[in-house]
């Protein structure tokens, strides 16, 4: 069964990125499962969907706040579940995470602000996260559009470090096949890129072997690898020939970092963490970003983009197609500080808010135009 589910989700992909068409795939699943299959959620023209909200530190709560406004505004079929955790109040109790792991249970979609998970709470394994660079109209950057999809659940961020003897500290790093052939059937579309350092033979070899046969599987899809410095460098000098990268924890940390620098910064960059069951939409960035509380100068534009890309897995595509067309038309005309420019969060998200003209053809925030034949490329 979990084959099955993985092969499923590597064909919903590939039906929607680049209009493959195999039989028996569900259009619309993002996660292992679709969202037509949990039981909590309610579906239908007139259903209104609940979601898990952690609002997180920092700007988290402001930028949520303007999701809120953006969803009162345009009258969205989705109500909030509120859950306040904190990082530096210390708030995150254990009674206040199981609560909001019973919501997540029930509610199988969660959106979360800024704040990081702990390290001795597993929850419920959200093991890939998912990073969406796309160019944004307004602005230039030196590429076109890239997906980062990054293992978080294993690596050297398990947080297995133990003392042998007096001054020797040993760090483990745990890679297991299923994660690794989890990586390699998940979110393919365009090039496929694998970051795998040769000196790490053992552990990286395994996450290589897994990719390398699952792409065996589907030859029109070009793959290749490259070493995990060679990869920073090229994606520097030479973005273009980029279009989607996986790879383990470590290596996702140092990637996504540096791929937000190539298009101005984390506050344009949504992100998506997926178990095999439940799905959190977030920005790239985890930092609180503390020293903007209050100030009404964060970027409110990846947190947009995040929560477009939720309406898509909710399959209400109508509002997710509205909000993402929304977010581009105001990020041509306005600039948050981070930017270069002078407007604030409330600016931004109020003019979201507006309704787009109905004569507009819309587009999906995630969707990137691929022309020719879709590539893989693997990186070790």
């Amino acid at each position: 069964p979990n084959f099955c589910s993985l092969i499923n989700q590597l064909g919903c992909l590939l039906i929607r990125e680049t209009g493959v068409k195999l039989a028996q795939m569900d259009y619309y699943s993002l996660s292992l499962h679709s969202y037509d299959h949990l039981s909590g959620c309610a579906r239908g023209a007139d259903a209104t969907f609940t979601v898990t909200v952690v609002p997180g530190d920092g700007v988290g709560p402001e930028l949520m706040t303007a999701v809120k406004e953006v969803f009162k505004a345009a009258d969205l079929p989705v109500e909030f579940e509120e859950f306040h955790l904190s990082e530096v109040q210390h708030m995150d109790s254990n009674e206040k995470l199981q609560q909001l792991l019973a919501s997540m249970k029930t509610n199988r979609v969660a959106m979360k602000g800024k704040i990081n998970t702990p390290v001795e709470f597993k929850g419920e394994r959200l093991h890939s996260t998912v990073f969406y660079r796309w160019r944004l109209p307004g602005y230039s950057t030196r590429h076109n559009n890239l997906v980062i999809i990054r293992e978080q659940t294993e690596g050297e961020y398990s947080y297995l470090d133990h003392e042998i003897v007096p001054g020797v500290i040993e760090c483990l790093k745990i890679i297991t096949r299923e994660f690794a052939f989890d990586y390699a059937t998940k979110k393919v579309h365009g090039r496929f890129s694998l970051l795998l350092p040769f000196y790490r033979n053992l552990a990286d070899g395994l996450f290589l072997r897994c990719c390398a046969e699952v792409a065996e599987l589907y030859p029109k899809i070009k793959y290749n690898n490259l070493i995990i410095d060679s990869c920073c460098m090229q994606l520097v000098q030479n973005p273009y020939q980029f279009d989607v990268l996986v790879m383990p924890n470590l290596y996702g940390n140092i990637i996504d970092n540096l791929a937000a620098g190539l298009v101005d910064g984390p506050g344009v960059v949504p992100g998506e963490s997926y178990s095999v069951e439940y799905a959190v939409f977030e920005t790239e960035s985890r930092n609180p970003f503390a020293q903007a509380v209050g100030r009404n100068i964060g970027n409110p534009t990846a947190m947009l983009l995040s929560t477009a890309n939720m309406l898509h897995h909710l399959n209400l595509e109508y509002h997710c197609n509205m909000l993402s067309y929304a977010v581009r038309i105001v990020i041509k005309q306005m600039w948050t500080r981070d930017l270069g420019g002078y407007s604030t969060t409330r600016d931004s998200a109020s003019c979201c808010g507006e309704p787009p003209p109905p004569t507009r053809v819309l587009k999906r925030s995630w969707s990137p135009e691929l022309n020719g034949q879709p590539n893989i490329i693997w990186i070790y």
